[in-house]
């Protein structure tokens, strides 16, 4: 085979190639001119999609926020705060005195008793005094022990110096009879003052209800009896049988159910009154004795079992301790009790009392007592305090003159200028203060603490309320 012939072969596909190349080329061409002239919508898409823009409505404002306000938590609306005094104990050498027999025509003026301390006593809301004698009038000799009878013009005094009540109800209540209970009651309401633990007929209340400050506190008073009749009746004092015992709030030892009755019927009948808070009164113990007795321990319990809320004694002539008491199947309620107030104003002195050797008998507390009611109407117990009292014999004038001291420690560098004390006088009184201190001082504390304690948690009980609602 020649080379011309294979070289005209390989020339010939060439060319072919070359033809099919030219054609593919102007294919492509033709196409994208084709593309390039169609209408918008008949491109293909693509798989990126754009957000449409969309008119809408502007959105409100959102409301603006509104302020929320608590109320307020309960709150203090009335306070009323009670003093409460031991005995105005009449012996005959006081109103014999010459500061008392001032005149010339033997008149009587006790004001000089009360000089010192009738500031104190109007600075309560409510003040209250045992009567430890009675106003039996002319009928009977004016007299101390163991038959009192002092005269009228005592109570002038009483009343200036700004007591509000008298309690009626003791172991010389019957020292001048049954006329002497009934005109010692006239005498006493037609001054002004309140009366409790004796009444002048069975129809009148065994108690009284002191409204004070719009806070009412109901109170009872009620004596011991020395012994009984064959028929039961009541000896006060060591006297003959009571002539009319159904007149006075007596018990005896003996029977404590009795009074424990009663109270519980006359706390009833009070709480119906619609009373706040309860006061009771009471005469009893054993004189000159430092301590409670036994009878007294199981008869303040068992009233604070009742609910009485302030226990407040008297009798012995001398300061007893201050404790607070739980009641026994309710340990939500205590009860404020001080055994004995001692005496207020007496001539028991130091060395003329044989059954009393030390000068306790010239000592007395003045115990105050607040109770508060909130703006839902609960009342409580606010607070509890004591003022030692002393009485100051001394000369004056050339006689005897008795005067109530008012022995506020915060004064005490005021006490011999204020009370008009020679240097024996303002020792005496700074060892009265002692001594009271020793009996009451930690019952008095623990009361307070109790007391200061169960405001805060009151307090924040009425917070608690507030934040939860």
């Amino acid at each position: 085979m020649s080379r011309k012939s294979n070289h005209t072969g390989l020339k010939i596909v060439l060319i072919l190639l070359m033809l099919v190349l030219i054609a593919a080329t102007a294919f492509v061409i033709k196409l994208s001119l084709d593309l390039a002239h169609q209408p918008v919508e008949t491109r293909p898409q693509t798989s990126v999609t754009q957000p449409v823009p969309q008119t809408t409505e502007a959105a409100p404002e959102p409301p603006a926020p509104t302020e929320t306000t608590l109320p307020e938590p309960e709150k203090v609306i009335a306070t009323a705060t009670i003093s409460a005094q031991g005995d105005l104990l009449m012996h005959k050498p006081i109103f014999d005195s010459r500061s008392i027999v001032a005149k010339s025509d033997g008149s009587y003026d006790f004001s000089s008793i009360f000089k010192y301390f009738a500031e104190t006593v109007q600075s309560y809301d409510y003040a209250v005094a045992n009567l430890e004698t009675t106003f039996g009038g002319d009928d009977f000799p004016y007299q101390g022990n163991p038959a009192f009878n002092c005269p009228d013009p005592f109570l002038t005094s009483v009343v200036d110096a700004g007591y509000d009540m008298l309690l009626t109800a003791n172991n010389h209540s019957y020292d001048t009879r049954m006329p002497g209970i009934a005109r010692t009651l006239e005498t006493v309401r037609a001054a002004g003052l309140g009366t409790i633990g004796t009444r002048l007929t069975e129809e009148e209340p065994r108690y009284a209800i002191a409204e004070v400050n719009g806070i009412r506190i109901g109170m009872i008073c009620y004596t011991y009896s020395s012994g009984l009749s064959d028929d039961g009746r009541p000896r006060l004092n060591g006297a003959g049988a009571m002539e009319n015992p159904e007149l006075a709030n007596w018990f005896h030892n003996s029977n404590p159910e009795k009074l424990y009755t009663e109270v519980e019927q006359i706390l009833a009948q009070m709480e119906e009154e619609g009373i706040d808070a309860s006061m009771l009164f009471i005469h009893w113990g054993n004189e000159y004795e430092l301590t409670e007795n036994a009878h007294q321990n199981r008869q303040a319990q068992a009233l604070c079992d009742l609910g009485i809320d302030v226990i407040v004694g008297g009798h012995p002539h001398v300061v007893q301790p201050v404790e607070l008491l739980t009641a026994t199947d309710d340990p939500d309620h205590q009860t404020i009790c001080v055994y004995s107030l001692g005496n207020a104003v007496s001539n028991q002195r130091h060395g003329n009392i044989p059954a009393c050797p030390t000068p306790h008998t010239e000592d007395g507390i003045l115990f105050e007592i607040t109770f508060e009611k909130y703006s839902d109407g609960e009342v409580y117990i606010q607070w509890a305090d004591i003022l030692p009292t002393w009485v100051n014999l001394h000369r004056d004038n050339g006689g005897n003159e008795y005067n109530m001291i008012p022995l506020d420690m915060e004064e005490k560098d005021q006490w011999q200028e204020k009370f008009g004390f020679n240097d024996e006088a303002l020792r005496k009184a700074g060892a009265s203060w002692d001594r009271t201190m020793d009996i009451v001082g930690d019952g008095l504390t623990a009361i307070q603490d109790h007391l200061t304690q169960e405001k805060a948690d009151r307090e924040q009980y009425y917070l608690d309320l507030v934040n939860q609602g």
